[in-house]
């Protein structure tokens, strides 16, 4: 597809009314009691991405600020911005709670109101992934990180765990047309894509998550209850809907489950990815 092509195709998208619905989809719920459960990929991104103390850092599409407060135990200068207001409130609570000074901004990721080279890094962890417009949110974490900064993503990759959950979700609930699928940004070659012009390296390396639960049930009833998009898909469908939807998450749960005794041990992976600017 040539760049005209390209224009055309994302002209035709409403970005703005997709935006809108994501963020009244991640309102709902309540996605910090899943935040918490995967803390430790944040901290390990402070670690890969070196993070000096003093250090300007910002956190995109923070959520209830578990990247942001990682980077604030370790004496950086953080803001982090996302668009979803009681995640912010939550964030915040959580850093007044352990004692940091972090400043929490409403704001959009594909529109950063910060001035070009603001931060020495920029972070993201499960966030900037999902934004509609993945051009203009990787175009504006490049202007606000300064030449020779670094820029650190964790990012669910398309053929883990939760990048086949994803599609199972999207056989379901249809996503809106057009929208690139947001495990892209745990692809090598999308981040060349949406980077590399910008980028003197970029170094990636795959992780995993391990998700632990009582069971495969438990796990299903948690995510339709907390989290957003798996909340709003199930309550998109009608009750045959919904039963064939759990059942399709439970086959994939079996397919990666590895605990043996009735829990449930799921490996995700993602791609932790550091990129540094030109």
């Amino acid at each position: 597809m040539n760049q005209i092509q390209m224009t055309t195709q994302d002209q035709a998208i409403n970005f703005e009314a997709i935006k809108q619905r994501q963020q009244q989809t991640w309102a709902s719920g309540d996605y910090d009691r899943v935040a918490v459960h995967i803390m430790i990929t944040s901290e390990l991104l402070c670690e890969t991405i070196d993070v000096h103390p003093g250090q300007k850092v910002l956190d995109v599409a923070c959520g209830s600020g578990n990247t942001a407060i990682a980077a604030a135990r370790r004496f950086c200068r953080v803001t982090g911005v996302d668009y979803v207001p009681t995640l912010l409130e939550r964030a915040h609570a959580r850093a007044e709670f352990e004692h940091l000074d972090v400043v929490f901004k409403e704001g959009d990721a594909e529109a950063l109101d910060f001035p070009d080279a603001s931060f020495d890094v920029v972070l993201s962890t499960f966030g900037s992934m999902f934004t509609p417009n993945q051009e203009k949110t990787a175009s504006e974490m490049v202007r606000v990180c300064r030449p020779g900064g670094k820029i650190g993503l964790a990012s669910w990759t398309p053929n883990g765990y939760i990048g086949e959950l994803f599609r199972i979700t999207g056989r379901h609930v249809p996503p809106p047309p057009g929208l690139k699928p947001p495990a892209l940004w745990g692809t090598e070659e999308r981040l060349h894509e949406l980077f590399g012009d910008a980028a003197s390296s970029i170094v990636v390396a795959k992780r995993f998550f391990v998700f632990r639960f009582l069971s495969a049930d438990h796990w299903i009833d948690f995510f339709r209850t907390y989290y957003g998009p798996t909340l709003k898909a199930f309550a998109a469908l009608d009750d045959a809907g919904k039963e064939a939807l759990a059942n399709d998450i439970r086959a994939l749960e079996n397919k990666y489950n590895r605990s043996g005794d009735g829990t449930m041990l799921i490996p995700s992976e993602y791609l932790e990815a550091v990129i540094t600017r030109r």
